[in-house]
């Protein structure tokens, strides 16, 4: 066990490193001055930061993936669609209820939404739509028909809300369906996924164990856009602006920021243990070895995202607020080299997005490497933030980058195999984790004080997310176009060398 925790932490550390050293770099320029203090803090909770991440990947090996895989299995096995859909929908719900990433989102927008209602309303939307995207694995559904269709239904309730004079709201609904799938979600419902998959079988089982997660992304943006049409009045920016402290409040409420976050964990956690164990005892019966570890995973798993949480909060927030501001003041078209740059970086320290790569190259056998993925990922991110960073800059909507991105999306579903398809949309909703809506944002938010104000934040900050959560799609399936024409050159080449070999080099057998 010490080492599998050795290894998790050197790989944490290689992932965080980036981002830390350009941070403390960039804060000994004149771009975004920081002081000893913030520098201070930023480094020790980048230190927090690789440990939480390290316990946290252990804890989604040894818990998280295999209760995702027994639940899946065991459910399946049991040839019960009803009983296997009605325990989906229930932990869809829990596990979105569970997510830290909709707690912050809820305080932001508590003003003209009831938090309650907002996070059972987004958790029903996830859970139907995980009964929707298992019902595709148990029916063996095209992933990319129901994508088109969803997707169109999606902007169709889009038009609905700009008619209703809820423009605003646009932004933030599309992030929504970012900031639900995040560490908890991730990992369980990729594994109930391979598990329900690998026990239904058939010709395409691993391509079918993956778009779960595409699927439940959908759920939160309609759930929170209909939440938007009834809701009360505007959202207020500058209530937003308040939930931003410095480095100095951060540190004065360290002890309530641990307390509250041990105690949403405790909670999340809490509903999936307590449901996974009434499943072991009437359905799943794994013996005593198996629950042991599963035990001390879900132990691993607690203190990481406590650790991991509290160290973004801490630190990572307040200098990310900082550095948009400090930065925009200094030069806009720095700013969106700075938002590229970061973004390449900020993607390797995201928990969920390592378990993810990891399942993508072990059901592909390797055909798809993690530095591959890790790569398309990368980029895709540095190109959303900067291109969020332009339309902040000359003040135009998220619509122009959403309708034409994922019809380039959807179309090239149609030319790659549908295995990098179902990748690539679950990569969305990964990449889009609690670092990019922690760090990121926050960045986005500051630049956008400075350069616009609060009074457009809501249009113009809010959306980074929805942009990270995008952008994957085309890359990684891009990667699927590269690979498939690469095949068809090899295959033209290798023909061509057949049709003008030598005649004379042929034996004849007489």
């Amino acid at each position: 066990m010490g080492k599998a925790l050795l290894i998790k932490l050197k790989d944490s550390l290689i992932s965080v490193l980036p981002i830390t050293a350009i941070v403390l770099i960039i804060s000994f320029t004149p771009l975004a001055p920081l002081s000893q203090t913030e520098q201070i803090t930023f480094a020790v909770c980048a230190v927090f930061l690789i440990l939480g991440i390290g316990l946290f990947n252990l804890g989604a090996d040894l818990a998280m993936t295999p209760m995702g895989e027994h639940v899946g299995t065991g459910l399946t096995k049991s040839k019960k669609v009803i009983i296997l859909i009605s325990v989906c929908f229930v932990m869809g719900v829990l596990i979105t209820v569970a997510e830290p990433d909709l707690s912050v989102l809820a305080k932001q927008v508590s003003d003209v939404m009831n938090n309650t209602a907002l996070i059972a309303t987004v958790g029903v939307g996830v859970g139907i739509f995980l009964v929707l995207a298992v019902l595709k694995i148990v029916f063996h559904k095209n992933l990319s028909m129901l994508l088109m269709f969803f997707y169109m239904l999606l902007f169709a309730v889009s038009a609905l809300l700009i008619e209703s004079g809820k423009k605003p709201f646009l932004p933030l609904s599309f992030d929504s369906g970012g900031v639900t799938t995040g560490p908890i979600t991730v990992p369980f419902i990729m594994a109930l996924g391979f598990g329900i998959a690998t026990t239904v079988g058939g010709r395409n089982a691993n391509e079918n164990s993956f778009g779960l997660i595409a699927l439940c992304s959908i759920g939160p943006i309609i759930a929170v856009m209909v939440l938007s049409m009834f809701s009360n009045g505007d959202m207020n920016p500058d209530k937003i602006i308040e939930t931003y402290k410095t480095v100095e409040e951060s540190i004065g409420h360290l002890g309530y920021t641990v307390l509250n976050t041990v105690k949403n964990i405790a909670l999340a956690l809490g509903l999936i243990v307590v449901f996974f164990f009434i499943l072991q005892f009437t359905v799943l019966k794994l013996p005593r070895q198996k629950l042991a570890q599963i035990g001390i995973g879900i132990v691993y798993t607690f203190f990481g995202l406590v650790i991991f949480l509290v160290a973004v909060e801490v630190g990572f927030m307040p200098i990310g607020y900082k550095l948009g501001t400090e930065i925009a003041d200094f030069s806009k078209p720095v700013l969106a080299v700075f938002g590229f740059i970061i973004g390449l970086v900020v993607v390797l320290a995201e928990p969920a997005v390592h378990v993810l790569n990891k399942q993508v190259e072990e059901v592909t056998g390797g055909g798809v490497k993690k530095i591959e993925m890790m790569l398309a990922l990368s980029v895709a991110v540095g190109v959303s933030i900067c291109l969020s960073i332009i339309r902040m800059i000359f003040h135009f909507s998220l619509l122009y980058y959403l309708i034409p991105g994922y019809l380039i999306s959807l179309g090239l579903s149609f030319f790659v195999p549908r295995m990098y398809t179902a990748i690539a949309f679950d990569s969305g909703g990964v990449a889009s984790g609690p670092l990019t809506s922690s760090f990121i944002l926050p960045l986005i938010i500051g630049a956008c004080v400075s350069i616009s104000g609060t009074g457009n934040i809501l249009t113009e900050a809010f959306g980074v997310v929805a942009m990270v959560a995008m952008t994957p799609l085309i890359t990684i399936q891009a990667l699927g176009f590269k690979a498939v024409m690469s095949t068809k050159v090899r295959g033209k080449i290798a023909m061509k060398r057949i049709l003008s070999a030598d005649d004379e080099q042929i034996i004849y057998f007489k």
